[in-house]
């Protein structure tokens, strides 16, 4: 239970796309209701922070605005981050693309680095934090590791047996071996400036990364969200200025 007093303010990136709720079908953002509930239940309050079209000039002024407000930021699962982002050909098995969301979690990321502020990056959002660093994405991972482990299909989850670095914050939070549940086919290649892998799967995909020096900056290529494990939502939210536990 969460002691009395304000809670820490834990942004959430969405999805957007047409939505279809009671009478309805409208273009809309979306968060999966699990994230908030963990986010909450860690303690913290979860605010969603939408994709909006814009210029990078405006989009990354109303970023930085946003970060200013924030305690702290999960970037979410979702589609693949355009290749062109990281300077490769789309690959035609790539989906789900957005450029208005590929381009605002970009500039709210940098924002939040640049305040520091404790981050939390989910399965795409670990890409998104290596493509802003630098790194670059493997946009097919069966044609690497020979299976579809990962995402046994479009949707589905994989169980995944993680290895963590000892001393890691993942290792600290969740201990040195474990599984997971993951849907990816993309997953990191060279690694962005300043990143180090702090877990690996079996087949030898970066499964975590974190950058040191840093409050909190973690990344997560699983879903602890659809275990309902909130421990790295707990880490998070006792990195922040104003702790709760």
């Amino acid at each position: 239970m969460s002691p009395p007093g304000p809670r820490p303010l834990i942004g959430l990136t969405a999805y957007r796309q047409t939505t279809s709720w009671w009478a309805w079908e409208r273009d809309a953002a979306l968060v999966p209701g699990c994230y908030l509930d963990m986010v909450w239940q860690a303690g913290g309050q979860p605010l969603v922070v939408p994709p909006v079209a814009g210029d990078d000039a405006a989009v990354a002024g109303g970023a930085a605005s946003v970060a200013g407000a924030l305690d702290g930021l999960v970037l979410i699962g979702g589609g693949d981050v355009h290749a062109t982002r990281y300077g490769q050909q789309t690959d035609p098995r790539a989906g789900g693309t957005n450029d208005d969301r590929d381009r605002v979690e970009l500039a709210l990321l940098a924002a939040a680095l640049e305040r520091d502020l404790p981050v939390l990056a989910i399965c795409r959002g670990m890409q998104v934090l290596n493509v802003l660093l630098g790194g670059d994405l493997v946009q097919h991972l069966p044609d690497v590791v020979g299976s579809t482990v990962h995402q046994p299909r479009a949707g589905a989850f994989g169980t995944v047996t993680v290895r963590a670095e000892p001393g890691s914050a993942v290792s600290r939070v969740l201990g040195e071996r474990f599984e997971v549940l993951c849907c990816h086919h993309q997953a990191v290649g060279a690694l962005g400036r300043g990143l180090v892998v702090t877990a690996t799967s079996d087949d030898g995909v970066v499964e975590a990364v974190e950058l040191p020096g840093r409050r909190f900056v973690v990344g997560v290529q699983w879903h602890p969200e659809e275990g309902r494990d909130d421990r790295l939502f707990g880490a998070l939210v006792r990195s922040t200025t104003r702790e709760t536990t």
